[in-house]
């Protein structure tokens, strides 16, 4: 299986590589820039190349990284929306470079203009970064539904990429803390959500999960991620989604509190259930 966390690299690529080894971990997850912010390092073409070998050197799994948390697809100011492109289709070409196949977008929030207006907005959004060519794929992170998030239900998600030219483009990144803060019991009922996931996205356009506990109840459309068996999920629960055969072959990825430390602990646990 492949089992990493988010790991910052303003060290450089390679040393998040190093890092990512030291943790016990063979994938990784990574900020693409600044991620309450728009500005990003330029890529040093050494620190690339260490990289890549690196990646292959210790056989790593799918590595996803993350775009910043401010940009909104769904912006209501053209500003904003046209920002988003531009970050958004940035990213997807520094991350060609680097040869990361998988960039997780929170698809944005309508900030009341209406769920539907948000969806739109979105799509054109992609539709419009997708007019360049790029062998990174953006993956849309169910959210919790908080405030006027879109895409905090399978339905949203498919809605979104239904209106895409490019469907076969853009596939879908979970996170185990979003999905109980969205109604989704991954706790008692698991079986019965991967069914409802196939038959609404088809579980194919899965590419990575985010691995976390969640501090808020079922439905409470709340992201708070907890450390694994710290929140109202369990341990047990979380073992399931990691063992599940529909699953298990995918990159899980920690975003936790408790820094590295608590990620080595993690992912010793996360080994121990296989």
């Amino acid at each position: 299986m492949y089992i990493g966390a988010h790991i910052s690299i303003s060290k450089g690529f390679s040393a998040a590589i190093d890092q990512a080894v030291q943790i016990g971990a063979n994938t990784l997850q990574f900020f693409t820039r600044n991620p309450r912010g728009a500005s990003a390092k330029q890529l040093n073409p050494t620190d690339v190349a260490t990289f890549k070998e690196k990646v292959k050197r210790y056989n790593f799994g799918p590595i996803v990284a993350h775009a910043p948390y401010t940009m909104n697809m769904a912006a209501a100011k053209d500003d904003l929306w046209e920002l988003a492109v531009r970050v958004i289709g940035e990213d997807l070409r520094r991350l060609d470079e680097l040869e990361v196949p998988y960039l997780a977008v929170h698809p944005g929030s309508h900030v009341g203009q209406g769920v539907e207006t948000g969806i739109h907005k979105i799509a054109q959004a992609i539709n419009v970064i997708h007019r360049q060519k790029n062998d990174s794929q953006i993956l849309l992170e169910l959210m919790a539904g908080s405030g006027t998030e879109v895409g905090k239900s399978f339905e949203e998600l498919a809605k979104i990429i239904s209106l895409l030219d490019k469907p076969e483009r853009v596939g879908v990144c979970l996170d185990t803390c979003h999905l109980f803060g969205a109604g989704y019991d991954v706790k008692d009922d698991l079986d019965s959500v991967l069914q409802e996931l196939d038959q609404k996205l088809g579980l194919e356009r899965v590419k990575a999960i985010h691995l976390n506990d969640s501090l808020q109840a079922l439905g409470s459309n709340k992201d708070r991620h907890a450390n694994l068996g710290e929140g109202l999920i369990g341990k047990e629960a979380l073992a399931q989604v990691v063992k599940n055969p529909k699953l298990r072959h995918l990159p899980f990825l920690l975003e936790t509190p408790g820094g590295l430390d608590n990620y080595a602990h993690e992912i010793a646990f996360i080994k121990s259930l296989i």
